[in-house]
């Protein structure tokens, strides 16, 4: 079945006083675009994480970003006691011995003095914090792939209508074509009987008809492009289904399509030629948007 390379999937996993949030959204893309913004904490997994959403995304544009809410007051940086007493120790004293005066406030100009409230610690990831990581990302990763999946089958409902289209327009073209044939016939014929002077082979006409009539016909190109349309359906309805592989499929159509059109010296024939060319420029233009 078709997936779509656009998507968005997000997760929330609580671990301990945390909330671990993964975002991750996807567009259309040749090759797998892969842009990550990754707190500081989870950098040293950057190449694992990396590596899981590639397995799983496999093309597209991606933005992956991974960042930790903390509960309010938890994160909240220490002052520390024994610094500001040493402070305000040594402040008292130098009043004392140059009788500069005290400060009125204490409390404020202490806490102005260097690395009152420095955090100092340094927060290390442990293997229960990146499991639940890890948890959190293979949440938002499934959401993604089945938002695609539900564009897929948006996509899978819009190419099977335009396959359908393109199919009616090439058996409308039937009695033209038969038409046409007569109306070569009956042109020439009629130019010739315009010339009371001149004599000519009726054999030798209708061979020369023969010949003209081969290089017009469409019996070729119309078989092919019904292969083609029954081979899209086909390709569609593949769990292995690729979007490089229909868009090939989509350029073989039309060179077909574009021969009939050449071939097609009927005005009735060429209009829907034209219209043929149409649905599947928009086949095109949303192929790109497959996987």
């Amino acid at each position: 079945m078709i997936q779509s390379m656009t998507g968005y999937g997000k997760a929330v996993v609580a671990f301990n006083e945390k909330k671990i949030n993964v975002e991750i959204k996807s567009l259309n893309s040749k090759q797998l675009d892969l842009n990550t913004r990754i707190a500081p904490l989870y950098r040293e997994k950057e190449m694992e994480m990396r590596q899981m959403v590639a397995t799983a995304l496999v093309r597209g544009k991606v933005d992956f970003s991974i960042w930790v809410e903390k509960e309010a007051g938890t994160d909240a940086t220490p002052v520390n006691a024994a610094l500001v007493e040493n402070y305000y120790r040594q402040l008292k004293d130098i009043a004392e011995k140059t009788g500069i005066p005290e400060p009125q406030d204490w409390f404020s100009t202490l806490m102005r003095m260097p690395d009152v409230t420095t955090k100092t610690e340094v927060e290390e990831l442990t293997d229960e914090e990146w499991e639940a990581a890890k948890q959190a990302i293979g949440q938002a990763i499934d959401a993604l792939v089945e938002f695609r999946r539900q564009e897929g089958a948006a996509l899978q409902r819009k190419f099977t209508e335009k396959i359908d289209n393109i199919a009616a327009l090439l058996a409308s073209i039937e009695p033209f074509e038969k038409q046409r044939v007569e109306k070569i016939r009956s042109r020439i014929v009629e130019g010739l009987k315009s010339i009371p002077e001149v004599d000519y082979d009726k054999n030798r006409l209708e061979q020369e008809l023969i010949y003209y009539i081969e290089k017009l016909d469409i019996s070729e190109e119309k078989q092919r492009l019904q292969n083609h349309l029954k081979y899209f359906r086909e390709t569609m309805l593949q769990t292995d289904c690729q979007g490089k592989k229909l868009g090939f499929i989509a350029q073989e159509m039309g060179r077909e399509i574009n021969t009939t059109g050449s071939k097609s010296n009927q005005a009735e024939m060429q209009n829907i030629v034209v219209r043929m060319k149409d649905e599947l420029e928009q086949i095109k233009e949303q192929v790109l948007n497959a996987l």
